[in-house]
């Protein structure tokens, strides 16, 4: 029997034949048909640039967000990544579980409790030179509105010496709302087939030669903020302290 949860066996998933099929089925199916139902709009693509391997550090409003990055990355840096997947929602069913490790080469995450053998795996592919996708906020936004980050993404990167791109997914929660997000903003929003989305990249960031894990968190999620008061055009995007009390 499959093993389930943080024991799924990801491995494969960056197989040779599994990497060609994913390159077949985003390339020939999801890209495209993102970009279609979003008419996506990417900026910011100039800062992904360099070596890597990157860490790209987003908000999280709906489950189409991971097929939005991918369809907005460069083909080189989409072809080496490796998305974290909440463990209790894509990996406690195994065709579930394998769906998501064959289309989007995930691994499970443990979101509600700090778990070093899932951090572990993390960390061994970014050093290996995988990008890696992360949503620090845990999940979906259960209101629509921006959440605290927790310290996972910053201190992979800083173990890893990896660059963090602060990304930005913008109306994702509208589109198909119903069948996608959570908050009852979008839940409850008349339903759209087709919604324009944007994705921002933001400038890349890497943790100070002083600086401690915390406090390259707050800088991510500050650099975050900033690209949703940007593109938004809302100044009160964001979280403060006394929103989490």
């Amino acid at each position: 029997m499959t093993q389930l949860g943080l024991d799924y066996p990801t491995k494969w998933g960056r197989t040779c034949r599994a990497r060609l099929a994913r390159n077949l089925i985003q390339v020939g199916f999801m890209v495209p048909y993102t970009r279609y139902i979003s008419s996506l709009d990417v900026q910011g693509v100039k800062n992904i640039e360099g070596d890597g391997p990157f860490v790209f550090v987003a908000n999280h409003t709906s489950n189409l967000d991971t097929p939005l990055v991918i369809a907005a990355l460069p083909a080189p840096i989409r072809r080496r990544l490796v998305v974290a997947a909440a463990m209790d929602n894509f990996f406690m069913d195994a065709r579930k579980a394998f769906r998501t490790v064959l289309i989007f080469n995930a691994i499970p995450i443990d979101r509600h409790k700090v778990n070093r053998r899932s951090s572990q795996q993390a960390l061994e592919l970014v050093e290996d030179r995988w990008n890696l996708l992360i949503y620090p906020e845990g999940g979906r936004s259960p209101d629509g509105n921006f959440h605290e980050f927790k310290g996972g993404a910053a201190y992979l990167a800083e173990r890893a010496k990896a660059t963090v791109i602060p990304t930005y997914i913008h109306d994702s929660g509208y589109l198909q709302g119903r069948k996608w997000a959570k908050a009852p903003k979008f839940v409850n929003a008349p339903y759209q087939r087709r919604h324009h989305v944007s994705v921002t990249f933001g400038e890349p960031m890497r943790c100070g030669a002083n600086e401690n894990i915390r406090r390259f968190s707050n800088r991510i999620e500050a650099a975050v903020e900033d690209l949703g008061r940007l593109v938004s055009g809302d100044p009160t995007y964001g979280v403060t302290k006394s929103d989490e009390d």
